[in-house]
């Protein structure tokens, strides 16, 4: 029992630090989708920063959030960021514009195979698409294709495969 006393204290300050450092500083997260190969693979882990207010967000950074889809709102997406504030985004011809120029996209495997645009990227908001462009559900099909800042949960810091899981 005297030992069971001494450990008590130990452990409930361990639980809370965790607890906190997961909800406020940072957390691994399974990416359960295919919406990012081949950046991320189905069943890939990801770190994730949580500490946005010390956090830029820039062009091709990948983001977790919770998406503006009112039936959605509670998942939590992984996608890259393509427009900033300002920024006016199109897809023509199977080709990313940002502001008018034709973005290079080497973690792309295929063509985009859809239209979308122009659109011109609010204030406080961004504009994400997943990598795996033709199967990705992100702002060129939300019906408010934009997301706002206070929406996202983080920022990604690292992908770990699945594979080194499972060795």
């Amino acid at each position: 029992m005297k030992t069971l006393k001494q450990w008590i204290p130990s452990l409930v300050i361990a639980v809370i630090i965790t607890l906190g450092f997961r909800t406020y500083v940072a957390e691994a997260m399974k990416v359960p989708t295919g919406s990012m190969i081949p950046t991320i693979e189905i069943n890939d882990h990801v770190f994730v920063e949580k500490l946005m207010w010390l956090t830029d967000i820039d062009y091709n950074d990948l983001v977790v959030f919770h998406p503006p889809v009112p039936e959605k709102e509670h998942e939590k997406y992984v996608k890259r960021v393509i427009g900033l504030p300002h920024d006016v985004i199109q897809v023509k011809d199977g080709l990313l514009y940002r502001n008018g120029e034709i973005i290079d996209e080497p973690y792309l495997n295929e063509e985009i195979r859809y239209l979308y645009g122009p659109v011109e990227v609010p204030e406080d908001h961004y504009f994400v698409l997943g990598d795996n462009r033709n199967i990705s559900y992100d702002s060129h099909m939300w019906p408010t294709p934009f997301l706002s800042k206070d929406r996202i949960v983080g920022k990604v810091l690292m992908v770990v495969p699945t594979h080194v899981f499972w060795q």
